[in-house]
C-alpha cells in the first residue's frame, strides 16, 4: 500500500510459484522477497531468478534476522536484507537506493538486465566444452545442444560447484516444483549429464551422488 501511494505498480505473490511466474512475465524494475513462502522458499526463489538474471535488485524482507540467515541470502546474491519489524521510512528508502542503482546500469549502457546473466560464455571442464548461452557443447559423448532446462541445471550446478545439493533444491531452483512433488526428473537429468560428460558414466567423477541426500558436481581447474 505505502510503496502504491508513492507511485509504484506494485504486484503481489502469494508464494514461490507465483512469484517466479510473475517474474518471468511481468519483468519488475525490483523484487521484495519474503524467505519463509508456501511450496517454495524465498532462497530457492532467489537462487532460480540469480541463474538467468544477475542485474534485478532484490530485496529481502524477513523476519529471520539472525546473521546466518543474512549471510545466506547475501552469498545468494540478494542485494540488500531488511529483519522484521522494520521502519516503514527506513524499507521506502532502501527502496529507492536499489532502483537508484539498478538505473545507473541503464544510463551507462550497461546490457539489460534480461541479458545480464551471471553465467555466461564458454565453461570448461575435464575436457568438456559448453557454451552456456547456446547449449551448444563438445563432450566425452560428441557434439551436443544442451536443452534450456540442461543448461539451468548446469548452471546451478556450477554456481554450486562443491556443494551438495538435494533433489527438492534442484527441483524448486530449476522447474518450480513444489517440495511434495513425487518425480525421477533429477535423475533422469543426472543420467543424462553422466552419460555426456563422464568418461564412463557408470563411474562418474564430475557428477557424482551421495546417498539420501543429492548430487555434488565438481572439477579439477583445467
Amino acid at each position: 500500500m505505502n510503496l502504491s501511494l508513492r507511485g509504484y505498480d506494485v504486484s503481489i505473490a502469494g508464494d514461490g510459484i507465483a512469484g517466479l511466474k510473475m517474474w518471468r512475465e511481468l519483468t519488475p524494475d525490483l523484487i521484495v522477497l519474503d524467505i519463509m513462502l508456501p511450496h517454495i522458499d524465498g532462497i530457492s526463489v532467489l537462487q532460480s531468478i540469480r541463474l538467468d538474471d544477475n542485474r534485478i535488485p532484490i530485496l529481502i524482507v524477513s523476519a529471520k534476522g539472525e546473521p546466518d540467515d543474512r549471510i545466506k541470502g547475501l552469498e545468494e546474491g540478494v542485494d540488500d536484507y531488511l529483519a522484521k519489524p522494520f521502519n516503514l521510512d527506513e524499507f521506502l528508502l532502501r527502496i529507492e537506493r536499489l532502483l537508484t542503482r539498478a538505473s545507473w546500469y541503464r544510463d551507462e549502457n550497461i546490457p539489460d538486465r534480461e541479458t545480464a546473466d551471471p553465467l555466461s560464455g564458454i565453461y570448461s571442464f575435464g575436457g568438456n566444452v559448453v557454451n552456456l548461452d547456446t547449449g551448444a557443447t563438445q563432450c566425452k559423448a560428441g557434439a551436443v545442444t544442451l536443452t534450456e532446462l540442461e543448461i539451468k541445471l548446469l548452471k546451478l550446478f556450477i554456481a554450486s560447484r562443491g556443494k551438495t545439493l538435494s533433489r527438492d533444491t534442484l527441483l524448486q531452483v530449476c522447474w518450480g516444483y513444489t517440495k511434495e512433488t513425487t518425480t525421477r526428473t533429477v535423475d533422469n537429468f543426472i543420467v543424462r549429464f553422466r552419460r555426456y560428460f563422464e568418461d564412463n558414466p557408470q563411474q562418474p567423477v564430475f557428477f557424482t551422488s551421495r546417498r539420501s541426500v543429492g548430487y555434488i558436481f565438481d572439477h579439477d581447474n583445467d
